[in-house]
C-alpha cells in the first residue's frame, strides 16, 4: 500500500522493560469481587464481560515462541448492582491437561514453540494443539472458547469450568474447525461464523445460527491459493473475506525445522483478493487491491451497488524469525496498524480505497447493532502518540461523519487491550454507551478494568477497578447482559 504514514515517534510514550512484563505467565486462577475501585461503577452497568488470551508463556518453565501459542486463560468480569466480581480459568484443553499432568512440554505450537529434543523430536509431527486461546463468545446458551484451527470448547458460564470439546449438536465433526472471529447480525438475530481448509487451493466454510444455537444456513467457496484469514465481516447480503497475499513453505514445518506460523511469508509484490460471498444464491466474486496485510476489520454495509469495509491494515507482515525473542521486538522498525475505507462496486468490479486514520491502532469496536449497517461511531485501541508504531496505549474514538477524533490515553504506565462497547438501556444516540477494556499497569504490574463514558472519552474513566494481580496482554473478548455469579 502507498502512502501509509510511518515515522519514528520522537519521544517513546512507554517503557519497554515496564511492556516486556505484561508477557508474564499467570499460573494461578482467582475468585474474588474487585473491592480497590476508584470512581463508580454505572447504575445500570449491569452483565458480564468475558475474554480470552494466553494465560501461560512458559510451559513449566520453558518459553514458549509466540504469545499466539500460549494456553488459553478466560477471564470473567461480572458486574451487578455497583459491584464487580472477577474470575479466571484456564481452559482445560487436552494438550493442556496432559502438559500440567505431565509436567513437561508435549505439543509443538503453531507460531513456532518446538518440544525439547530438537528437529529430530519434532519432525512429522503433525498434531495441533488446541489453545483455544483467540476468543470467548457466550452465544445459544453456550460459552464458548474459540481458536480458529479447531473446534470451540464450552465452558460453565458461571463457574468457567471446561465441559469439553463442543461440536455444537453436530453443526461440526471432529477435526472441523470454527474460527474466533464470529459476527452478530442484528438484522436476523443469528451469529455467522466461518472456517478455513486451507491448501493449494483453499475452502472458505460458512456457519450462520439462530439464537438457540441451531443451524440456520451452510455454505462453501473454493478460493485459489493458500488463505491465512484471521477476521471476516457481514452485510445483510454478503460475507466478506480479504485473502491476504502469503505463500506458505510447509516444508520447514514437516521436518521440524519451523512452525507452520514461521513458514507463511508474506508478498508484498501481489494483491490482495476480496471474495464477496453472497448470504443467499447469488454468484461469488473476487475483487483485487493492494491493502497490505489485514488481521481485523471494524464493519462493513451496503450502499446501492457498493460495498463498503473498514479495516486495519499493516504495509507488510515481517516474518516470523525462529531467531528472535517476541518480546524484544523494536515497534520503530515494524509498520504500524492504521485504518482504511475500501470501497467496493460490485457492479463494474473495481475497488477503491481511502486512508481514515494514521495513528497506529488496532482492536476496534461498535455499537452492536451497527453490525454489517452504516455506522457513524468506531471506537479502538491506538498508540499514544499520533506518529510511529508503539504498543497500544490509549482508546480512541473516531466520528467517521464529521471526522472529530477523541484520545484517552493511559501512557506511560498503562497498556490496554482490545475495547468492548456497551449500550446505555435506554440510549438515545449511537454513541450512547459505555467502553470498557483492561489495562495493563507496567509499573504496578497489575491490571485494572476501566468503564469510559463513550459519549465524552475526555472526562475519563468512570471507574477503575484494580485487580489483585496482572493479567497477560489478550486477544478478544464479548459483553453479555447476562450475570453470571
Amino acid at each position: 500500500m502507498e502512502n501509509l504514514l510511518i515515522e519514528k515517534s520522537p519521544i517513546p510514550s512507554y517503557n519497554r522493560e515496564e511492556w516486556k512484563r505484561g508477557y508474564d505467565s499467570q499460573p494461578n486462577e482467582y475468585d474474588y469481587w474487585v473491592d480497590d475501585m476508584a470512581g463508580e461503577i454505572p447504575a445500570a452497568f449491569n452483565g458480564t464481560l468475558f475474554r480470552n488470551g494466553p494465560g501461560l508463556l512458559d510451559i513449566h518453565g520453558i518459553p514458549i515462541k509466540h504469545p499466539f501459542d500460549g494456553d488459553g486463560m478466560i477471564c470473567a468480569f461480572t458486574f451487578k448492582n455497583g459491584q464487580c466480581h472477577f474470575r479466571n480459568r484456564f481452559v482445560r484443553t487436552e494438550a493442556y491437561v496432559a502438559e500440567q499432568t505431565m509436567g513437561k512440554m508435549l505439543y509443538r505450537g503453531v507460531f513456532g514453540t518446538a518440544k525439547p529434543g530438537g528437529w529430530l523430536n519434532n519432525a512429522f509431527d503433525l498434531k495441533l494443539k488446541n489453545i483455544a486461546n483467540t476468543n470467548i463468545i457466550y452465544w445459544g446458551g453456550k460459552l464458548l472458547a474459540l481458536w480458529e484451527a479447531a473446534e470451540p470448547y464450552s465452558l460453565n458460564p458461571a463457574t468457567l469450568e471446561t465441559l469439553g470439546i463442543d461440536y455444537l449438536d453436530g453443526i461440526l465433526q471432529p477435526g472441523d474447525a470454527f474460527a474466533a472471529h464470529p459476527r452478530i447480525d442484528p438484522s436476523r438475530n443469528c451469529l455467522v461464523n466461518f472456517a478455513i481448509k486451507p491448501g493449494l487451493s483453499s475452502k472458505i466454510l460458512v456457519y450462520e445460527l439462530d439464537s438457540n444455537g441451531k443451524l440456520l444456513a451452510s455454505y462453501d467457496q473454493i478460493i485459489p491459493g493458500f488463505a491465512f484469514i484471521h477476521d471476516f465481516v457481514i452485510t445483510p447480503n454478503y460475507c466478506i473475506f480479504f485473502q491476504n497475499p502469503v505463500g506458505y513453505n510447509p516444508f520447514p514445518y514437516l521436518f521440524g525445522f519451523r512452525g507452520a506460523g514461521e513458514c507463511v511469508k508474506f508478498q508484498d509484490n501481489k494483491p490482495t483478493n476480496i471474495i464477496v460471498i453472497p448470504r443467499q444464491g447469488k454468484k461469488v466474486k473476487i475483487l483485487q487491491v493492494n491493502a497490505g496485510f489485514i488481521f481485523h476489520h471494524a464493519n462493513a454495509f451496503e450502499q446501492g451497488d457498493n460495498l463498503y469495509i473498514d479495516s486495519i491494515c499493516y504495509q507488510s507482515l515481517p516474518q516470523i524469525n525462529p531467531n528472535t525473542d517476541y518480546k524484544e521486538v523494536d515497534f520503530d522498525q515494524l509498520d504500524p496498524g492504521q485504518l482504511w475505507r475500501f470501497e467496493l462496486n460490485l457492479k463494474e468490479e473495481t475497488v477503491g480505497k481511502t486512508m481514515v486514520e494514521s495513528r497506529c491502532c488496532e482492536f476496534p469496536t461498535i455499537h452492536p447493532e451497527q453490525v454489517g449497517k452504516n455506522y457513524r461511531y468506531l471506537f479502538i485501541g491506538a498508540a499514544h502518540n499520533s506518529t510511529g508504531n508503539a504498543p497500544l496505549q490509549a482508546i480512541l474514538k473516531l466520528d467517521l461523519e464529521t471526522g472529530e477524533k477523541q484520545l484517552y490515553s493511559f501512557a506511560p504506565h498503562g497498556y490496554v487491550s482490545e475495547p468492548i462497547f456497551v449500550p446505555k438501556p435506554a440510549a438515545k444516540t449511537e454513541d450512547d454507551g459505555w467502553v470498557i477494556t483492561l489495562v495493563y499497569n507496567g509499573s504496578s504490574h497489575r491490571s485494572e478494568v476501566v468503564i469510559l463514558d463513550a459519549l465524552d472519552l475526555n472526562i475519563g474513566p468512570l471507574a477503575r477497578l484494580q485487580l489483585k494481580h496482572h493479567i497477560p496482554y489478550g486477544l478478544h473478548g464479548s459483553w453479555t447482559g447476562n450475570c453470571f455469579i
